[in-house]
């Protein structure tokens, strides 16, 4: 089998003079979960739907199981399974006809499986897609996805508008799917908590491109967050190249670095009148202080006035 289920090279898409994917480069491996992260109109969405051949590419070119994404033949279609956002289903269908409708087009089916998911979101055959809600919608999503038995299964922001119940189902699941490592998830998703729990591999996008791409370990060990104590109002720092976040408090600044060395940590040290102390940083933390806006560094209470 190939190493990699996924391949993109300099995948680009333009809407009229607006650059949503540019030289999209990458490389999903075989097995695991891969989780797709960015801010609302950074290009994931549109990369996926050019992975699945719905969306044609302005240059560049993507390869879903070895097989180019514009010439996916039936057959290699029915070993990808794809849940797009928002978790369509025709609402006068009940999921046992939904169930069956599926079930006419797809090459393989694992009853035993299918009726793994809807037990874990508690469904009935007999529900009506329409009385469902947004959780019972996601599980029967999956479930339709995963009976097929697919190779490649791409998630579209799943958890969207689920409430943390419906959330955890969805993860569990998602676990329980990959323990076959035969089998690959790529998913995107804001739910950054959920990301640290599945996630094998991370790549992260910034206006179209893609500027990180390694396991959720490796991003975290690159990045370090740094408290520096003052005995009045903090400077504004804005000479550090490894600065990528900062926020200011009253006697306080909070930076969080990227490949910071030694001497960028000492400087940090000379410059805090009070002392200066490393803290630890999730994944979810620095995921965010990654994608905020760099020229944004008060506290939104300071903004306000709700610190003096």
């Amino acid at each position: 089998m190939a190493e990699f289920v996924l391949e993109t090279d300099r995948l680009t898409r333009y809407f009229g003079s607006k650059c949503a994917v540019n030289q999209l480069s990458l490389k999903v491996p075989r097995g695991g979960v891969f989780a797709l992260l960015g801010r609302n109109g950074a290009g994931k969405t549109t990369a996926i739907r050019m992975l699945l051949g719905f969306l044609e590419p302005t240059r560049g070119t993507a390869q879903i199981l070895g097989t180019d994404c514009a010439k996916l033949t039936s057959e290699i279609r029915g070993r990808v399974a794809y849940v797009a956002e928002g978790h369509f289903l025709y609402k006068w269908m009940t999921i046992a006809e939904l169930e069956q409708f599926q079930k006419e087009s797809a090459p393989r089916w694992n009853q035993k499986l299918f009726r793994a998911v809807l037990d874990h979101f508690a469904l009935d055959e007999k529900q009506k897609a329409g009385s469902l809600s947004r959780g019972q919608r996601a599980g029967v999503c999956l479930a339709l996805a995963l009976a097929p038995e697919p190779e490649l299964i791409i998630l579209d922001d799943p958890t969207i508008g689920l409430d943390p119940v419906a959330r955890r189902a969805l993860v569990e699941a998602m676990l329980m799917v990959t323990q076959d490592r035969t089998r690959t998830i790529l998913f995107s998703s804001h739910q950054l908590d959920d990301v640290e729990r599945v996630a094998d591999w991370i790549a992260i996008m910034l206006n179209g491109e893609l500027r990180v791409c390694c396991t959720p370990d490796e991003f975290r060990d690159r990045l370090s967050r740094w408290v520096l104590k003052f005995d009045d109002t903090p400077p504004f720092i804005d000479n550090i190249p490894e600065l990528i976040h900062q926020m200011r408090f009253p006697n306080e600044l909070h930076l969080t670095l990227a490949n910071a060395n030694a001497e960028t940590i000492n400087r940090l040290q000379e410059l805090a009148t009070r002392g200066c102390e490393q803290i630890s940083l999730n994944l979810e933390n620095g995921v965010i202080d990654y994608l905020s806006d760099k020229s944004r560094s008060g506290s939104l209470l300071q903004s306000v006035g709700g610190l003096s």
